[in-house]
């Protein structure tokens, strides 16, 4: 297969590298990393430990391939989709943080699914990923049901030793893993901590707030997440990367503007439409971008 993967962060640079095993593949980012991936292929260490030799540019205009995999930042996913449609793909896969960007995506392209990754990665310098964890893409189509470009793209995935389930509950998938993000992300950024620590007082109980709320106002919108369920995701998450810094902490150390809207503040809006209560989330998202706008990054 043909793939284009937009957004040579962390975890683009580590899915990339792992599908360029079995297939080819083009990564779009910004320099140097695209430079010194061209002049010595990209360099996997952590988890994995081999140097992939493939294609990277900084202008994804007019590509052309079977599918293209979103991994920018959300903030960027509006320009992502203008990039987009300046070429043509079978697919447009979303392995963003936190939700709306499939909706936005699809505003561009007939064919987008929406997916979740819970594999570690970290970029460590120019043409260098780590992968801190393996785990799991999951992809679907974003209303849940089957979908037969799912089930393509999923193959390919598979054949390259990505660990890949096609799903036909992605609306509830993406509601669960919102709630993971929200209750980790933004208190381990505002404490300078490791995932680790939401798991003990006196942060653990700020975290099951956020998680409540999430799941609350998926449930207000249709989607059957429990307390509970969403609860232990978080705890299975914290647990398996408890060493890790979440993508929020990383982006506040780098003075980098961070995912937010897409994470918190996403909720707090739905929240909203359906008239619930979401006092944590909002004095999280709250937080964040007051620290946001104090370094002038919005």
């Amino acid at each position: 297969m043909e793939i284009v993967v937009l957004g040579a962060g962390s975890l683009g640079s580590l899915v990339g590298g792992l599908l360029a095993g079995a297939h080819d593949v083009t990564l779009v980012g910004r320099e140097p990393h695209v430079e010194a991936i061209e002049a010595d292929g990209l360099e996997i260490r952590g988890e994995y430990d081999r140097r992939v030799f493939l294609r990277a540019t900084a202008e994804g205009e007019g590509l052309a391939a079977d599918c293209a995999v979103v991994t920018v930042k959300s903030f960027d996913t509006p320009d992502a989709a203008h990039v987009l449609a300046t070429g043509e793909y079978g697919a447009v896969i979303s392995l963003q943080n936190g939700m709306g960007n499939e909706a936005v995506l699809a505003g561009h392209h007939d064919t987008v699914l929406a997916g979740t990754a819970t594999y570690g990665a970290v970029r460590r310098e120019p043409g260098v990923v780590d992968c801190t964890g393996r785990g799991e893409v999951v992809l679907g189509a974003p209303g849940g049901g089957r979908s037969s470009m799912a089930d393509r793209v999923g193959e390919a995935f598979r054949s390259a030793g990505l660990e890949t389930t096609v799903a036909a509950d992605m609306p509830r998938r993406l509601w669960a893993k919102l709630a993971v993000n929200a209750g980790i992300n933004a208190v381990t950024a505002l404490a300078r901590v490791e995932n680790g620590a939401v798991l003990e007082a006196p942060a653990e109980e700020l975290v099951r707030a956020a998680v409540r709320e999430t799941a609350r106002t998926a449930r207000a919108h249709g989607v059957d997440l429990s307390n509970r369920e969403a609860i232990a995701a978080t705890e299975r998450v914290a647990d398996r990367t408890a060493g890790n810094e979440s993508s929020m902490r990383q982006d506040v150390e780098n003075g980098r503007q961070t995912e937010i809207d897409a994470i918190n503040g996403y909720v707090v809006d739905r929240a909203e439409d359906a008239s619930v209560a979401a006092p944590t989330n909002r004095l999280l998202a709250g937080l964040i971008r007051t620290w946001e706008r104090g370094r002038k990054l919005r």
